[in-house]
């Protein structure tokens, strides 16, 4: 006796839900992404074997170019604006609300207080034309000197967030003197540990420490 057969169908899979979680997501990450401001100079660091990973976060930024110019920066904008707000008490800066929040979301500062208003008082571009040729945050070799304004940059940071790590990012053309006022400065705060930016590379085969590297392997 022969059997009925049925009619095939192909399968129907219903996307709209798929659909809808993806644009949540895209939306999502849309509203969530933090943007990294635009750094004011190019620097090519020097390569090394080390692989500790720099923090997320809590991050001051010291930035010294091939001219010896340093830039100074904090990440978190509500950490920038309370540091802003003290440094523009403690040197009477007179800032305004518009030229301390054109502060708290812009990048790197490399001018002296007494440029500082009119830089902030400056559109992005204008600020960014002005980076070009700015002469970088006045440093001394002397932590408490009236002329290392690098010194109070660096105080009042940790004043308003004493979780701070400090990071040198330093041209790999960049002279040692100008590196090294920014080691002195630090020293004569008291700050005695800080992380040197640096490009990875492999670790020479022969040395202490690629014998150190590959001791755990068979």
């Amino acid at each position: 006796m022969g059997h009925a057969k049925l009619p095939r169908k192909s399968t129907n899979i219903d996307m709209t839900a798929m659909c809808d979680v993806a644009f949540l997501l895209l939306t999502f990450f849309m509203l969530a992404t933090k943007f990294k401001p635009e750094e004011p100079v190019v620097v090519k660091t020097p390569s090394s074997i080390s692989s500790i990973m720099l923090p997320d976060n809590d991050v001051m930024l010291l930035t010294v170019d091939t001219k010896g110019r340093i830039f100074f920066a904090i990440d978190n904008k509500v950490k920038r604006k309370a540091l802003i707000e003290e440094v523009n008490t403690t040197k009477g800066l007179n800032l305004s609300d518009a030229e301390m929040n054109s502060f708290a979301i812009g990048a790197s500062v490399g001018v002296s207080f007494s440029q500082l208003k009119s830089y902030l008082s400056s559109t992005p571009e204008q600020q960014k034309n002005i980076d070009a040729t700015a002469p970088g945050v006045p440093s001394d070799t002397v932590a408490t000197s009236a002329a290392n304004e690098l010194g109070a940059w660096v105080t009042s940071a940790r004043m308003t967030n004493p979780k701070l790590r400090v990071c040198i990012k330093a041209d790999g053309d960049a002279s040692y003197p100008n590196v090294a006022k920014i080691v002195k400065t630090l020293e004569g705060l008291k700050v005695f540990k800080f992380n040197l930016i640096t490009n990875l590379k492999a670790i020479p085969p022969g040395t202490a420490a690629y014998v150190e590297a590959n001791s755990g392997k068979k």
